[in-house]
């Protein structure tokens, strides 16, 4: 499964490239040839001094000093072919050298400090959604994650597939808000899903198991946030009423959600829809989208055994399900078109790439550049007969 935008590049805490480590001594060796061929006629001597502060991002603050000292060294070599610098003008080549020296001290630690932090965040990421197997129980899996937020691998979306003791069940879900601020709900959502998956019985138990875990993280936010507002009315003197209710106001937490159950040994998916776009069916070369009549989002109190409708549709073999989130239909073009996902389906799902990785990348391409929002796909099917 890949979820990264894009790799963490130069600057950004990996290793410089070997081009960046090799340019400055080519314009080194450039400068020096110049000089010496045009014996004076044109004085590119002093260019040498604009190397260190590229070398010192490239190089660490030993390998800088050395290369410092290299180019004093040649400015005040008669055989260099350039003019003979004055006292002066060896002091600031000195001073530029000395800061480029600091700059790639600084620069080392930073680089240090960012792969340390990256990789604690990448661990604890992964350790909140990690990446679908290939197979689960009978149930074959395929997901691609992408975060709008650069720099992470989780964001608003979630999604995730269980087997237990009631068949393979599926999550695919869209919280409010993205980016990390949203990571403690994805949590959350998938910790009692995976308890659902081994304690209830029915799929519409499930949806309501996480309907009361947003619940209870609301009125546990609500709480937190009352008791800082008293404490800071205590200390400060009472407001008017109006700021007051105003400030507790705190908003709600809510989630769309896909659930899909696969009974062992039956052929036939179970589907139950909070709020969520709707799942999409892949059969031959046609596309259609599953007839389930959504319910209520998620964090409302709204979802349970008797608002749930449960929609069982059969699968043939070589069907697949293809659910996603509405950062794939709701991205846009430069002209403000929303994505046609179902329209592009049959003719994405021959890429030899595969289906998720070939419709990810239709996306960029239709957006030039990629969505703005979190993006979750997941194919899912039984395996052929």
């Amino acid at each position: 499964m890949r979820r990264r935008r894009e790799e963490p590049g130069w600057l950004h805490g990996k290793p410089p490239p070997l081009w960046a480590r090799i340019a400055p001594v080519a314009a080194l060796v450039v400068l020096v040839l110049v000089q010496r061929l045009t014996q004076g006629e044109a004085e590119v001597g002093f260019f040498l001094a604009g190397l260190p502060p590229v070398a010192a991002f490239a190089y660490g603050a030993a390998g800088t000093a050395v290369f410092a000292g290299i180019v004093l060294s040649l400015l005040g070599m008669p055989w260099a072919g350039s003019a003979h610098p004055r006292g002066a003008d060896l002091a600031t080549v000195a001073a530029i050298g000395l800061l480029s020296v600091v700059i790639a001290w600084v620069r080392r630690r930073r680089d240090a400090q960012l792969v340390s932090v990256r990789t604690v965040a990448e661990a604890a990421q992964l350790a909140v959604l990690p990446p679908v197997p290939e197979q689960v129980g009978p149930v074959r899996c395929a997901g691609l994650y992408r975060a709008a937020q650069r720099g992470t691998l989780v964001g608003g979306d979630l999604y995730d597939v269980r087997v237990g003791p009631y068949g393979v069940r599926a999550l695919v879900g869209d919280v409010q808000g993205h980016g990390l601020a949203a990571v403690g709900t994805v949590a959350a959502l998938l910790g009692a899903f995976r308890e659902g998956v081994l304690d209830d019985p029915e799929l519409a138990a499930v949806a309501a198991r996480l309907d009361r875990r947003l619940l209870a993280d609301t009125a546990a936010s609500a709480g937190s946030a009352a008791s800082a507002e008293s404490a800071e009315g205590t200390g400060a003197g009472a407001g008017t009423g109006a700021e007051s209710e105003g400030a507790s106001e705190q908003p709600e937490l809510f989630a769309t959600a896909l659930l899909l159950e696969f009974p062992p040994g039956l052929d036939l998916v179970r589907v139950l829809s909070c709020g969520h776009p709707p799942a999409l069916l892949l059969r031959a070369s046609a596309v259609s989208e599953l007839a389930v009549e959504p319910g209520p989002p998620l964090g409302l109190g709204l979802a349970g055994p008797d608002l749930a409708v449960v929609a069982d549709v059969r699968l043939l073999p070589g069907d697949r399900l293809l659910a996603h989130t509405d950062g794939v239909t709701e991205a846009r073009d430069a002209a403000g078109e929303f994505y046609p996902l179902a329209d592009r389906l049959p003719a994405l799902e021959r890429e030899a790439a595969g289906l998720v990785e070939a419709v990810w990348q239709d996306l960029v391409r239709f957006t030039d550049g990629g969505p703005r929002d979190d993006v979750a796909l997941l194919v899912l099917s039984l395996p052929e007969v």
